[in-house]
């Protein structure tokens, strides 16, 4: 098996986009070539490892990832934010589970929805952002009616299937993300903040019949270079963007494609429930933020 890794990166990661660098350099089956796909107008990092290969693309989550990749010479391709570590047999294991459960697509499991903390999962569960499903079987994550996803909150097995997943780092066949036409989803780009992109591609996957995998205790971690603090001014652009994100997304990817008139009337139903409830905890979210900052 021979794969590329790309990487979509400002080139701010610092110290984390080293620990990628050199998790990829230790892998039992590391990459042909690393393609670091920066956005125009940023200077190259300087970490490195002496095997990066730099290409200036427009800047956007969906942009720097809704590619042609023609500089890929592989079958497949991992694709990797720039603050992400890959334990030394951690591509070895994303191959052989998508190998063994004839599957298109897999992503490990970064983001552990199950040890929010109580407030927060109550709030997600009566706003319809985020359920929790107990005795799953079969599915790690699910997109719900209302934009919303739900997820496995004890997994017993190490991989399920999934509709949506976490973006950060996931392993395909470059064939399997072409097919998809990624690039038909850069109206997420025209705001400051992308949100919703992770659920849109996997989603659009999905809706495409590939079948999608989540792998549960890889030991790939997001190391979140992001900034976790945001400013009180910054919250009306981001409740924006979330509201923006659910009507599209439910609109394209849910009323559009439901076939059934009264399911659609309950999908209706669905979006008003969770505006209404994302208005209001939005509200409540923005009156204290603006209260700390005095």
């Amino acid at each position: 098996m021979e794969y590329t890794a790309v990487i979509r990166t400002l080139g701010t990661a610092g110290e984390k986009f080293q620990i990628l660098l050199n998790s990829l350099e230790k892998q039992t089956i590391p990459p042909k070539a690393i393609l670091v796909y920066i956005a125009e107008g940023y200077p190259l990092p300087k970490e490195t490892i002496g095997k990066e290969q730099y290409t200036y693309v427009k800047k956007g989550m969906v942009a720097q990832r809704a590619l042609k990749y023609k500089e890929v010479k592989t079958e497949y391709i991992l694709f990797l934010d720039d603050d992400v570590y890959i334990p030394v047999n951690g591509v070895e294991q994303l191959y052989s589970n998508l190998k063994s459960k004839s599957a298109d697509i897999i992503s490990p499991d970064v983001f552990n929805n199950a040890s929010r903390p109580s407030l927060s999962q109550i709030l997600m569960f009566f706003s319809g952002r985020m359920i929790a499903r107990n005795d799953d079987k079969k599915w790690a994550y699910k997109v719900m009616r209302n934009s919303g996803y739900s997820y496995n909150k004890k997994p017993s097995e190490e991989v399920y299937y999934s509709q949506t997943n976490a973006g950060p780092c996931f392993f395909c066949s470059k064939e399997t993300f072409l097919k998809i036409r990624f690039e038909e989803e850069l109206w997420l780009d025209k705001v400051d903040y992308a949100l919703g992109d992770d659920q849109v591609m996997f989603y659009k996957m999905f809706k495409n019949g590939l079948k999608i995998l989540t792998i549960y205790n890889s030991g790939i971690i997001h190391l979140d270079a992001g900034h976790t603090r945001k400013e009180a001014e910054k919250e009306y652009q981001i409740i924006y963007s979330d509201f923006r994100f659910k009507i599209i997304f439910w609109h394209r990817f849910i009323y559009k494609l439901e076939r059934n008139t009264f399911l659609n009337l309950w999908n209706c139903l669905c979006i008003g429930y969770v505006l209404f409830f994302t208005l209001f905890i939005s509200i409540i979210k923005l009156d204290f933020n603006i209260l700390s900052i005095k």
